[in-house]
């Protein structure tokens, strides 16, 4: 009988200055796995002083990390954490009972994020941040797809999503308005990738020009990322860029 019942999963590239902050918050679960991909640095003799499930690989896409690491799991339940999130104790006990009384396969799981040590709450979404995420769920349900940046997935559980978890998850996104401006780069550079593979730009010039209009309203007066002052302007205008951005990367770059 497997008397591991929860996976705590984290995925690392070059996370030596993160790292240990987020494994130290993972002590609920019965087992930590930590998948290394291409790292150079000191994260792996940080993560084994915490664990002895450690496996390295090259992956060119984070959908291939993720299911790999996913498959060296052993718990009946796999939550997915990355090095730059921290899990309360609240959340971690939230955690640990949910498993033990649903009936469901999936939860998500309500994400504060911060930049810097500033909290900045409203208006993420639209591929440029996340508000919540399905991050515990049953090994086995759960499939990433095949992108480098914002996989797809593919859900083959029969019980559903159940409701989603009530104390929040501390993501530490961004250091500071230069580590945003380099996270829409990276981000709209790896979905141009995706997108030349998959022979498509993501539709016209056009399209992605009212799509900017589009998700800044979405992000900026629906989610409300003007209560956020700068940072809520900052973060409804990337998002709008995003498609944009990829499409013309996806279009015009070798």
């Amino acid at each position: 009988m497997n008397d591991i019942k929860l996976s705590a999963l984290v995925t690392v590239h070059n996370e030596e200055r993160q790292l240990a902050d987020c494994l130290s918050c993972l002590g609920f679960a019965d087992e930590i796995v930590v998948m290394l991909d291409k790292c150079t640095d000191g994260s792996k003799a940080i993560a084994e002083k915490f664990t002895t499930q450690i496996f390295e690989g090259s992956f060119a896409k984070e959908g291939a990390r993720r299911n790999t690491a996913i498959a060296e799991c052993r718990g009946e339940w796999v939550f997915e954490v990355d090095a730059d999130e921290r899990v309360p104790d609240a959340l971690g006990v939230e955690i640990v009972d949910t498993i033990k009384t649903t009936t469901f396969d999936w939860h998500e799981i309500l994400v504060d994020n911060y930049i810097g040590g500033k909290l900045v709450r409203w208006g993420w979404g639209a591929s440029y941040g996340k508000a919540a995420y399905p991050g515990l769920f049953r090994r086995g349900v759960k499939v990433w797809g095949d992108q480098r940046v914002h996989p797809s997935l593919v859900w083959s559980g029969t019980r559903g999503k159940g409701p989603m978890l009530k104390n929040r998850l501390d993501h530490y996104v961004d250091r500071d308005i230069a580590d945003m401006v380099r996270r829409l780069d990276s981000y709209s550079t790896a979905k141009a990738k995706d997108l030349r593979e998959a022979g498509e730009t993501w539709g016209s010039t056009l399209s992605n020009i009212r799509r900017l209009f589009s998700r800044f309203i979405k992000c900026y007066v629906g989610r409300k990322g003007y209560r956020e002052g700068g940072y809520g302007l900052l973060i409804a205008l990337f998002a709008g860029l995003y498609p944009l951005l990829s499409h013309l990367k996806a279009k015009m770059e070798d």
